[in-house]
């Protein structure tokens, strides 16, 4: 048997480098899109909860606690990572995160009320087309392959959701609220939290004030409305916008928007599931059209 040269040593080292490279990034990857994924999926499992919780409670008072019970599953956290080394750039992001994450919550909330659901999920659906204008305009890279994920999955979006048309008050306030989450979404991937607890936490630290507002002007919610807002608070709040941190260290975030639109797909198939809602045949060919838009654009960045 032959001895390898130094030469030869080097190549195989530098080889090994490489592909240790590149499946530690893939894993690091589908990571990111497993978390951003099943993030989204909890957000769909909202969507049959929060239409009992409105009909208990106005806006404020379910965003104020909903808001409230997920700092306080937080908080011993907090408090035990505070007490010791602790990012500070994760509380100014999470807290400057947390100002559109507010404005999103509240322009939706308000939107809504001035319009059809139909037209809510819609246009709030349309964050992803802010997401990648500002991908394309300030950041300069874009390609035509995302092109057309976006437009497959706008138009999976339109055929998902049916919206009437024309664009009165309330619609125009949810499409300010899709600015915000757009917003939100690109704070996100620039923060790059290094603890996602801490980030979250003080990302729910100025909608707070929602719960101010619904003190001064309502009553306490009945305690079986508590148990639906503290479900939506640890798994669609604490658990759901963590993931959505951590993902997001990995996917980029016009990637991450395209998954997104995933939620209103889970949100039908809960509803069928706990409401008893069926999807027509186009509704269905508009979830297949989001689900293949999606699958393009994760496989395009990987």
């Amino acid at each position: 048997m032959t001895k390898r040269s130094w030469t030869e040593d080097i190549l195989i080292n530098y080889v090994k480098i490489c592909l240790n490279a590149v499946i530690y990034k893939i894993g690091n990857y589908i990571k990111g899109v497993s978390s951003l994924t099943l993030a989204t999926l909890l957000w769909g499992s909202s969507f049959p909860v929060i239409k009992i919780v409105m009909n208990m409670v106005n806006s404020f008072t379910y965003v104020g606690y909903r808001t409230l019970f997920a700092v306080l599953v937080l908080f011993p956290y907090v408090i035990r990572k505070m007490l010791r080394n602790f990012s500070k750039r994760d509380v100014i992001n999470g807290l400057t995160t947390g100002i559109a994450y507010t404005l999103g919550l509240w322009l939706q909330g308000w939107g809504t009320g001035l319009t059809t659901a139909v037209n809510s999920a819609f246009i709030t659906g349309l964050h992803v087309v802010f997401v990648h204008l500002y991908v394309a305009l300030f950041e300069k890279r874009y390609s035509l392959s995302l092109g057309l994920e976006l437009l497959l999955a706008v138009t999976g979006l339109y055929l998902l959701t049916t919206p009437s048309s024309g664009l009165g008050l309330g619609d125009f306030l949810v499409l300010l609220g899709a600015v915000a989450w757009a917003t939100q979404v690109i704070l996100v991937s620039k923060a790059n939290p290094e603890d996602v607890f801490l980030f979250t936490f003080f990302e729910f630290i100025p909608p707070l004030t929602c719960l101010l507002i619904s003190l001064t002007t309502s009553t306490v919610p009945s305690p079986s409305c508590l148990l639906y807002i503290l479900y939506l608070s640890i798994t669609c709040s604490v658990l759901a916008f963590s993931l959505q941190a951590y993902g997001q260290r990995y996917v980029q975030p016009e990637v991450a928007a395209l998954i997104y639109l995933l939620e209103p797909v889970f949100a039908a198939i809960f509803a069928w599931a706990m409401l008893g809602e069926v999807m027509t045949p186009i509704q269905i060919a508009g979830a297949a059209l989001i689900l293949t838009a999606m699958i393009m654009a994760t496989k395009t960045q990987k």
